[in-house]
């Protein structure tokens, strides 16, 4: 039996089958610079927020296109960018670089510290510049709706940075559980060995040290309660730390997830719920535990049953399914996908290595035709949606809802052993004041979405 999400339809609706967008269109870099000159079939002009570390990938990644501005509070990265585009102009703050080259701009790519996602994005988005953002796209629950909602008002095309949502595998992931390859879906095991904790580094935050020369710390902070600068916050160690970073599920669960909750038309959980060893969320709420459980409860939709999902990470493994053959093991990130009729179990960044155990099944299994349109590639999927007109597959239609999962998550992690009830379409918990006060984070002075 095939099962036909809402998902599936949106996006056939969007991958170029003839039909166009009923409330969305792209402008031609032409009327949106206003320089009546440029056609719509040339290169789109691109600033870049964030170009070290992730960042350099992501310019790279669109590196096809005309760079015309590069933006990063540190000098050495931004200063190796500036070197390989010396055409493109260089600032530290984002907000500086949009109000100056406002009509030179088409699109930003966002690839900061968790933290600085949303702020960035949405000053993107509210001067109609089309986005692609890294993952998660933000950090906080009400981050993540501001910023779907202002999306889908100034019409703006957006694509979140789990580049597996453009790779075949993921593709071939949902055409096989809809084909009805293991049944109905019952039971979800995801997960990453990664551990982001730094419980081995709190006694150092009571340490001071000049900032370094380059650096501008203020801007790094952003909206961030101040705090003095210390080595142990960045570089790459940031997505520890829960005022910057958001774990291994928030690094992890848009990737990871990702192939499931397409297939699955997952939406919204009704409760969530975490577990961690030799951890306190509130004597240790500067960072997160050296592993996670997470379980998810999510609600009966079109023709599927409710669904549980239960995410592990860094010291808690995903365990072994009970159909799995003896000389095979449960990935260290990826994902188990349990119905009642078999297994599937995937790898990360969209289903890489999806297989269905064990190897008789898989190999008695008569595959499906391939139903879903395969496209070149993340940033080409993102391009390409500009110049059409339509949307990218992991638009922020998609993947804040995606993002929202993991947010979710790490709120249930600060409240350990409690089943948080969550009402999705209200946005907030109906059993927890205290859960409900992490939705929405306080801005330092200065910045605002």
């Amino acid at each position: 039996m095939r099962q036909k999400s809402q998902s599936l339809t949106r996006r056939r609706f969007l991958s170029g089958t003839g039909m166009a967008l009923t409330s969305f269109m792209v402008v031609p870099r032409h009327v949106v610079a206003q320089s009546g000159q440029t056609p719509p079939s040339d290169k789109i002009n691109i600033a870049c927020v964030g170009v070290g570390g992730r960042g350099h990938d992501d310019l790279e990644g669109v590196s096809s296109q005309n760079i015309v501005a590069l933006c990063d509070v540190n000098d050495h990265p931004l200063n190796a960018a500036a070197r390989q585009f010396p055409a493109a102009k260089t600032y530290h703050d984002f907000r500086v670089m949009l109000d100056e080259l406002d009509k030179s701009i088409d699109a930003v790519v966002v690839a900061t510290p968790d933290h600085t996602h949303a702020v960035a994005a949405m000053a993107a988005i509210k001067r109609g510049k089309q986005l692609y953002c890294e993952k998660p796209m933000a950090h906080s629950v009400y981050e993540v709706r501001a910023l779907v909602q202002a999306a889908r008002e100034h019409n703006v095309v957006t694509q979140l940075g789990n580049q597996g949502h453009s790779f075949d595998s993921i593709r071939t992931c949902c055409e096989w559980i809809w084909d009805g390859a293991i049944g109905q879906v019952h039971t979800i095991h995801a997960g990453t060995g990664a551990v982001n904790s730094h419980l081995d580094q709190l006694s150092r935050l009571s340490e001071t040290h000049p900032i370094p020369s380059g650096l501008d710390w203020d801007l790094w902070l952003g909206p961030a309660q101040a705090r003095p600068y210390n080595p142990v916050y960045q570089p790459g160690t940031w997505r520890g730390w829960t005022p910057f970073g958001s774990g291994s599920i928030g690094d992890w669960i848009c990737h990871v997830v990702d192939p499931v909750f397409w297939a699955l038309d997952l939406g919204a959980p009704t409760s969530v719920q975490a577990e961690a060893k030799d951890y306190d969320p509130i004597k240790e709420a500067m960072t997160y535990p050296r592993g996670a459980v997470v379980t998810f409860q999510f609600p009966a939709r079109g023709r599927r049953g409710s669904i549980t999902l239960v995410w592990h990470d860094g010291t808690e493994p995903i365990p072994r399914p009970p159909d799995m053959e003896a000389d095979d093991k449960p990935p260290g990130t990826g994902a188990v996908v349990i119905g009642d009729k078999g297994t599937i179990v995937y790898g990360s960044h969209g289903a890489g290595g999806v297989r269905i155990i064990p190897d008789a099944k898989m190999n008695a299994y008569h595959r499906p035709a391939k139903t879903l349109p395969r496209v070149r590639g993340h940033y080409e999927d993102w391009l390409t949606a500009i110049r059409t007109g339509t949307q990218a597959g992991s638009d922020f239609s998609y993947g804040g809802p995606l993002t929202e999962l993991a947010m979710l998550g790490i709120i249930a992690i600060k409240h350990l052993g409690q089943k948080l009830e969550w009402d999705g379409p209200s946005g907030h918990f109906t059993n927890s004041a205290q859960a409900n006060a992490l939705l929405h984070p306080q801005f330092r002075y200065g910045w605002k979405l």
